[in-house]
């Protein structure tokens, strides 16, 4: 996975994209981001959800219909977009290759755009896309223009990829999962960075990393991409991260960070800061940890401590990071993109710690190919111990489409170490009880990357307000 990077000629005369699986989150807004540069954009996919779908459809960027067409790439494309939906067969794929068509992943193609830029990369296996949210809000509240890609959807913004030929800076969210089907290296390994922050390592996407040793791995990688004179800025409270960040050789300037002082006081946390203490607007432990790393991350690109806090005040947070979705004189429930066990625990524990005079229900559910691994599902141990009821929601039938061996209630239970754990694996049986469960002076947290089996939040939401 350490191979050397491709080198392609700059892409800036490129005006004709084709995007193999254009409907993707990430990929049908890098689409959106060309659209807006005024690139001539096509694309393919077999199936694609909203808001994918109304988004492309608004820019007259939808497939007129769905399937792969052989016949859409031609010797006139500039370039090809592989999305990771893609199979390696893919017919569209194959005829790129026969026609020698230049290919991109998705991130061999921000690199390219970004390769006269300052590259700022965020990395780590929780809390990038809430720093890189926070970092562009930020910038954003004091009018600095950079591009960037981030993982979520954020307030204030149209896309969650923007790219322009002017802007000196780019801030990218750097994930460690692969960046195509042809491609089997971690996204973060190809930007070379020349400033970087690294949050935390907690062994995930078992699927391609199937040992700890071989997922820390990737951060060593990482570490060493950085361009030389750049700088890591790293959590200095995760050994992990402290071990690999300080054993590198890369010549870079190594700068670590630690969590502010803050309290809590009547369901407000208060950042402690040189003028006194600040009321802020997200909260947790780890989300302290987050502000403070993007802090840094943003002194580094020119902005001020003091303008830093005047910005940070109204962050609300990123898309499905702690997200509230309903609020009444006696309950509040959050929704949370929390599924690893590293962030069920945080997440779990800095809603606790919000709201230690209310009863928290947590509900997970389990969703990702790792969750149903026997092996890795002891790393749930203790996840949910910060809640006074702990649910957990998984649809056997998930577990069969990822042609996995079955995982049973008990093996659940086993893992989690929890005697009072209650488990569904019906749908209807696990809507029923969240729409029954006693709102009163409590606080829900519903976790899950899926959709809890189609539960309806405009539902929920209209029970516990009314």
């Amino acid at each position: 996975m350490a191979n050397a990077i491709p080198i392609f000629e700059p892409i800036t005369c490129f005006m004709k994209i084709h995007f193999i699986a254009i409907g993707g989150s990430a990929m049908h807004n890098l689409a959106l981001a060309l659209e807006h540069k005024g690139y001539a954009i096509t694309g393919s996919d077999d199936v694609i959800y909203e808001p994918s779908r109304s988004r492309l459809d608004d820019k007259g960027l939808l497939p007129e219909e769905f399937g792969w067409f052989p016949n859409k790439i031609s010797e006139d494309l500039d370039a090809v977009i592989l999305g990771m939906h893609a199979k390696p067969d893919n017919p569209e794929l194959l005829k790129a290759q026969e026609l020698g068509l230049t290919i991109y992943s998705y991130p061999e193609f921000l690199y390219e755009q970004s390769k006269n830029k300052t590259r700022v990369v965020i990395g780590g296996s929780h809390g990038k896309t809430t720093i890189t949210s926070m970092i562009l809000h930020v910038l954003n509240y004091h009018d600095r223009k950079v591009d960037f890609m981030v993982g979520a959807q954020l307030e204030g913004f149209d896309r969650m990829v923007h790219l322009t030929e002017e802007n000196d800076f780019i801030v990218l969210e750097g994930d460690e999962y692969l960046s195509s089907p042809i491609d089997r290296r971690p996204k973060f390994h190809l930007y070379k960075p020349n400033i970087a922050l690294l949050s935390g390592i907690a062994w995930d996407h078992i699927n391609v990393f199937p040992t700890f040793e071989n997922y820390v791995e990737q951060f060593r990688i990482f570490v060493d991409s950085i361009v030389k004179g750049g700088s890591i800025t790293y959590n200095e409270e995760d050994p992990e991260v402290k071990k690999v960040v300080e054993a590198s050789e890369n010549s870079i300037r190594k700068l670590p960070y630690h969590t502010p002082e803050y309290n809590v006081e009547n369901g407000q946390t208060l950042l402690e800061t040189r003028e006194g203490h600040m009321p802020i607007e997200v909260f947790g432990k780890h989300n302290l940890s987050n502000l403070a790393g993007a802090k840094w991350i943003c002194q580094n690109m020119g902005v001020d401590e003091d303008y830093f806090y005047e910005a940070i005040g109204t962050f609300t947070g990123a898309s499905k990071r702690l997200e509230k979705i309903a609020e009444s004189h006696s309950c509040v429930a959050y929704k949370d993109f929390a599924h690893s066990p590293s962030k069920v625990a945080a997440t779990t524990r800095a809603v606790k710690e919000q709201y230690p005079d209310r009863k928290l229900i947590a509900f997970l559910e389990l969703h990702t190919y790792s969750s149903f691994n026997p092996e890795f599902l002891k790393e749930y141990k203790g996840a949910l111990d910060a809640a006074d009821e702990a649910i957990v929601f998984y649809l056997p039938e998930s577990v069969a489409i990822k042609k996995l061996d079955a995982v049973s209630p008990e093996q659940i239970s086993e893992a989690f170490k929890r005697d009072d754990l209650q488990i569904f694996t019906e749908s209807a049986a696990f809507h029923e009880f969240v729409f029954g469960v006693d709102y009163k002076d409590s606080v829900l947290l519903l976790m899950s990357s899926g959709n809890y089996g189609g539960l309806d939040l405009k539902v929920l939401k209209e029970k516990i307000e009314n």
